[in-house]
């Protein structure tokens, strides 16, 4: 069953219905900004090394075969831990042979003070002379004391081979090992490279920049395909090929593979640009529009945009063409 309604209340409810839609409507303001010139860094982008502040080599005290290698690349290791091990066979039979030398002074000891105790019964009964007694006593003398420098000689031998054992130098990770178990080295070689301090971004700029240089600034630093500001943490006075070297700290730093190379750039300087907020662009069919009142009324411009860059919290766009500094903007 239809139900006939007339049509001028039908119109009447239409017409309603669109007031009340027009009076809930929010309104949209508008900002109006006169454009002047700005000031901003000039960046300039450079690639950075990941590096470690203390690249330390683990050296051999002594010389001989590596008996033992307990660390490869990518290992990381405690300040005085033991990595290798080197072993030297001829300390092994020093010490032996000095053990053996022991044996005889210490007999010759036990005669001496034979001698000796006899030497003191005569002298006390008459039958020998004070001059023998105090040739015993020396005799005793001497052999006690190359007992005690034969001792000392094996306590360095014994140090010796105590110092076989290769141990790191500063607390972090293992770089590179260049040798392998059974290796023979010599005294000194480097058996590991331990890098430690943490680490950090090390650049080479071009030194017509080195003035624009100051410590503290920030650094932009595009890590993991995201930006982030690091700080210039040290600007090195001397000048290597052409080039200032400086070291950038950045908390996010991907140490996984040292010595990569990290997209950076510098501030080496300032200009003057014209800056709009973002959100006064309009982008139509590949085209970017910034609207600008002129004459009272207000007309699209065709722009083209630079660099984005946050103040304030707020995102402004640099026009590199399309816009006059003194012109009026208005901003949605």
């Amino acid at each position: 069953m239809r139900i006939a309604i007339p049509t001028a209340a039908l119109a009447a409810a239409v017409l309603t219905l669109a007031v009340g839609l027009v009076a809930t409507s929010p309104v949209l303001a508008a900002d109006i900004l006169t454009l002047g010139p700005q000031v901003v860094p000039e960046w300039k982008a450079v690639y950075g090394r990941v590096e470690a502040r203390d690249l330390v080599p683990a050296r051999a005290r002594i010389g001989g075969t590596i008996v033992e290698l307990v660390v490869s690349e990518g290992d990381t290791v405690a300040a005085g831990q033991r990595i290798a091990t080197v072993r030297d066979d001829k300390l092994a039979f020093q010490i032996a042979a000095i053990d053996a030398q022991l044996g005889v002074l210490d007999a010759q000891r036990s005669r001496a003070e034979a001698e000796l105790s006899r030497g003191r019964s005569l002298v006390e009964r008459g039958v020998s002379t004070a001059q023998r007694l105090e040739q015993l006593q020396t005799d005793v003398e001497v052999t006690r004391n190359q007992i005690v420098a034969t001792q000392a000689q094996r306590s360095v031998v014994v140090q010796q081979d105590e110092e076989g054992a290769v141990l790191a130098p500063v607390s972090g990770v293992v770089l590179g090992v260049p040798v392998t178990r059974d290796t023979v080295i010599m005294a000194g070689e480097a058996v590991a490279t331990v890098g430690g301090g943490g680490f950090f971004l090390r650049l080479a700029i071009p030194e017509r920049h080195a003035e624009a240089l100051k410590e503290g600034a920030e650094i932009r630093v595009s890590a993991g395909g995201a930006e982030a500001m690091g700080r210039l943490a040290k600007v090195y006075p001397r000048i290597q090929n052409g080039r200032v070297v400086a070291d950038v700290e950045f908390e996010r730093l991907d140490t996984t593979f040292v010595d990569a190379r990290v997209l950076v750039e510098v501030p080496v300087g300032t200009r003057e640009a014209l800056l709009v907020p973002r959100s006064a662009l309009a982008t139509r069919s590949g085209l970017d529009f910034v609207r600008v009142r002129q004459d009272g009324q207000d007309v699209e411009r065709a722009v083209v945009p630079g660099e984005v860059m946050r103040r304030g919290g707020i995102a402004y766009v640099e026009i590199l063409t399309g816009l006059a500094a003194g012109e009026t903007i208005v901003v949605p």
